[in-house]
């Protein structure tokens, strides 16, 4: 009979404890908290060899999750700096095009806040206004040694304020000296350098490793400048700035650069592990295409604590963070900076510099965000023998927001902009799981979680509080009562039926509930140059947010087929799903009776930017999910196979009937791989149709289909590693389905074409041909 595997997601790896010790993976420290039990732990002998634990053998994620191996993760770093790329091959997920380093993943067609997204335990908000700083924009691709997605069918262990799955990403988990082996010490670094946009970084991590403490670093710095597409896309070269013009092939606004450290230390003892790191990241600017801002100053400072425990009984896991983001918004170098009357008027093509900066001349829109986030988690691992167990555990996330414009002249004049002030979200959640088998062939997985959200805001102000709109909308926001809670429950039944050593059928059902975000919630100026600078779907309309959102509930039922060899040399795996959400927070045009930028005008206009405000609707996604992979066989020029993925996504608003956001049309990927002795290389066609289902509310922008040639080379010795490659091989010029609307340069503020660029109907390019090559050495 064949072995069934487990259906808990936390399939453990290598353990970094000697043999006989499995405990689970990743928790996060709290390292100026952590310091003081560190060290004197650190005088405690390690009774390493004496530890056993009860804990259940676990295996694979469910068959609808997938894992990002290590190969692929080593073969993918030189090309992006961004980690979230990290995941192309993933069945189900697609990008949102962002910034160089800070794309928006999607699950089935359900992205950003709809998602859980955790960075070594660590539940990251975006703290912005156009979601420039997400999770995964806080880990270099050289830190990540864990990429893992759970899509819809999400165990309540991991899941949770999320209806479209989680996305897992960790550093690698800490090392330890062998027994009797001493002290010893060892590390990495690596370069990279890529053509187009002459990307370049360089990594390093250095550690120290005795039987009970291991002490790391890793650094990285990446930067690029402009990249360039396949070709010529857009109609004008001004920038809005006078004697600064780009070419017509040239992507503006997509230049980066980011700083990443972390520090961490473990103690290892003889029934338990406590690690904290210490994690600080720099990014001085990325600009972006898509957005009419851009980042200039991005800081976070992280703190975290992890335990792990063996008793009797199990194993007890413990975190808790803090986290502290401050984060600042201007026009970057290709966008118009100066702005008024005394620039030369909102006509003019290039605003010339202006003083003093009043009522007639404005220097720029600077915005400012800060955020808290404080988090505290403890779950309980039981093991009921046969493979089954009982999970259990609680979490408290506490999440501090204030979003403030200061006054920079013209209509930002003359006081502070309070977008958001005193924001405050708070999650309190317990969860319970079983998993256990259920007759021979039969695997189950069931699971409740309750979570409480509790959001609130304090008072506002507008640029003018004596000029209309804000005349009726300060005293009125203000005048409200603004605190929501919301009790949420989600469910999630899994049943994994193996009939034999070939094929695995697993079944699922799963309830899952998502509070609206402070910025959906409470944004409120419904002046137009206020409400395009709350965005973060790239599309370059403006939103007004709905203290009157209701959570959004999903239902999903999926079924997962995997058809194999007993061996796996051959694979295929299909996966449909539906998702039916109730409540879903989607956009309609905001009612003349706002004032401002909400006019008749804005309610039929079909062919430029619109003003949107988020409200509840009915909506319905269903699709598919291929992926396989075969042995082609072995010759005297290596071991040859072929992988391939592919998806389907269909998404309707079943209020109006027309069609969802962003959602990427059938697309796939063919791989042909090669190795032989130390090379490992590949040659992968990425295809996508043409997106013509666009969501009419938004005035979507749709793309034409294309296919690209990528090529990946690389070469291990025992300490050295080459990688060569080349995107894009025959330079297409082609647009991203999911990258938006091209604000890459000139007049972004308004919503009123000035020049030739940027106008509506211009969609953001992909990257043409790029030429990188990257070299790792260990030490």
């Amino acid at each position: 009979m064949p072995r069934l595997q487990a259906l808990h997601p936390a399939a453990h790896p290598a353990s970094p404890f000697p043999a006989g010790v499995r405990l689970p993976r990743r928790l996060l420290p709290l390292a100026v908290a952590a310091a003081l039990p560190l060290a004197a732990a650190a005088q405690q002998p390690p009774h390493v060899g004496s530890v056993r634990v009860t804990a259940p053998r676990l295996a694979e994620l469910p068959l609808n999750a997938a894992a990002v191996d290590d190969e692929e993760l080593r073969a993918r770093r030189p090309a992006t700096s961004d980690s979230a790329s990290l995941l192309k091959g993933i069945p189900g997920v697609s990008l949102h095009g962002a910034g160089g380093v800070s794309s928006l993943p999607s699950i089935r067609g359900l992205a950003d806040d709809r998602l859980r997204i955790k960075v070594d335990g660590i539940d990251t908000i975006a703290s912005c206004p156009n979601h420039m700083n997400p999770a995964l924009s806080y880990i270099d691709p050289s830190a990540v040694g864990e990429l893992r997605v759970y899509a819809g069918i999400t165990p309540v262990s991991v899941g949770g304020d999320s209806i479209g799955g989680t996305i897992i990403a960790a550093t690698p988990e800490p090392a330890f000296a062998d027994p009797g082996a001493g002290s010893r010490a060892r590390g990495e670094a690596g370069a990279f350098f890529r053509s187009n946009g002459r990307a370049r970084g360089v990594n390093a991590t250095a550690n120290y490793l005795t039987e009970s403490v291991s002490l790391s670093y890793a650094g990285a710095m990446a930067e690029a400048g402009n990249h360039e597409a396949g070709g010529e896309f857009k109609a004008g070269a001004a920038t809005g700035r006078p004697g600064h013009a780009l070419p017509l092939d040239e992507v503006g606004s997509t230049a980066y650069r980011a700083r990443n450290h972390l520090l961490t230390i473990a103690h290892r003892g003889e029934r338990h592990l406590v690690e904290a790191k210490l994690g600080h990241q720099d990014m001085p600017y990325q600009l972006y295409p898509n957005q009419r801002m851009d980042l200039l100053e991005n800081t976070q400072e992280r703190a975290n604590l992890r335990f792990v425990g063996s008793f009797g009984w199990g194993t007890l896991e413990a975190r808790a963070y803090h986290e502290r983001v401050e984060h600042f918004m201007d026009f970057g170098a290709d966008k118009r900076y100066w702005y008024g009357a005394a620039t030369g008027g909102a006509s003019a093509e290039n605003g010339a510099e202006c003083a003093p900066v009043g009522s007639s001349c404005a220097a720029g829109m600077p915005m400012h965000t800060e955020s808290r986030t404080t988090g505290f988690s403890a779950r309980a691992d039981v093991p009921l023998g046969e493979g089954g167990a009982v999970r259990a555990g609680g979490e408290y996330q506490g999440y501090r927001l204030d979003d403030w414009w200061p006054p920079s002249g013209g209509g930002m004049w003359p006081d502070t902009f309070w977008n958001v002030r005193d924001g405050s979200r708070d999650r309190k959640a317990l969860f319970a799981e079983w998993e256990g088998r259920a007759g021979e062939r039969w695997l189950a997985l069931a699971g409740i979680r309750y979570e409480r959200v509790a959001s609130d805001t304090g008072p506002v102000q507008a640029y003018n509080g004596g000029v209309a709109p804000a005349t009726v909308l300060v005293p009125a926001f203000n005048g409200a009562d603004r605190a929501r809670a919301d009790g949420n429950v989600d469910l999630t039944l899994l049943a994994r039926h193996t009939p034999d050593a070939g094929l695995d059928v697993e079944l699922g059902l799963a309830r899952k509930v998502r509070s609206p975000s402070l910025y959906e919630r409470y944004t409120w100026q419904s002046r137009g140059m206020e409400m395009l600078m709350v965005n973060w779907f790239g599309d370059g309309n403006g939103y007004l947010g709905n203290p009157g959102l209701e959570p959004e509930k999903a239902h999903t039922a999926s079924v997962t087929i995997d058809w194999h060899a007993p061996d796996r040399r051959w694979e295929l795996k299909a996966t449909p799903y539906y998702t039916r959400v109730t409540d879903y927070v989607d956009a309609v045009r905001c009612p003349a009776s706002l004032g401002g930028a909400c006019t008749a005008a804005n309610l039929a206009a079909t062919r430029s930017f619109v003003f949107l405000q988020f409200a509840n609707q009915a909506a319905r996604l269903h699709g598919v999910d291929l992926s396989g992979r075969a042995a082609l066989g072995s010759t005297a020029w290596g071991d040859w196979g072929l992988a391939a993925v592919a998806s389907l996504a269909r998404g309707k608003n079943l209020d109006t009937g027309g069609n969802l956001y962003n959602l990427l049309p059938a697309h796939g990927t063919l791989t042909l791989t090669h190795r032989l002795r130390g090379w490992r290389n590949a040659l992968e066609v990425a295809m996508a149709g043409a997106k013509d289902d666009v969501s009419a509310v938004r005035n979507e922008v749709p793309t034409a289909g294309y296919a690209l040639v990528n090529l990946r080379l690389s070469h291990s010795w025992r300490d050295v590693r080459l990688d060569f490659g080349v995107e894009n091989l025959f330079d297409r010029l082609y647009a991203l389905p999911l990258g938006g609307v091209y604000l890459g340069q000139g007049t972004t503020m308004t919503a009123s074409p000035v020049g030739s660029v940027p106008r509506w109907g211009t969609a953001v390019p992909g990257m043409g041909r790029s030429v990188h090559a990257g070299v790792t050495v260990g030490f």
